[in-house]
C-alpha cells in the first residue's frame, strides 16, 4: 500500500541538495510536490500547516543534507475515543 504522502517524499529526496541550500535546519512543509512553509520546529510547522491544510495531506520534513539523516515515516490522523 502506498502512502498518500509518498510523492511528497519523494519529492524532498529529489530535491534535498538545492532544499538544504534554501533551508537548512528548517522544518518544512511540503504539499503537491513543493514548499509551503519552513519552521524552526515541528510543532511550529504543524501548528502553522493546520491552519489552512487538513492533516495527512502535507508531509512535515527536517531539512538536513545527507541521505543518513532521512527516514521515511508517516503518520496519519488518530482519532481518540
Amino acid at each position: 500500500m502506498v502512502s498518500p504522502l509518498e510523492g511528497e517524499f519523494q519529492y524532498y529526496l529529489e530535491n534535498q541538495d538545492r532544499l538544504v541550500k534554501q533551508h537548512k535546519g528548517k522544518v518544512l512543509v511540503i504539499k503537491n510536490r513543493e514548499v509551503i512553509g519552513a519552521y524552526n520546529s515541528e510543532e511550529e510547522a504543524l501548528v502553522e500547516a493546520t491552519k489552512h491544510h487538513e492533516l495527512g495531506t502535507f508531509l512535515v520534513q527536517r531539512c538536513e543534507p545527507g541521505r543518513d539523516t532521512v527516514t521515511q515515516t508517516f503518520h496519519s490522523r488518530v482519532s481518540f475515543a
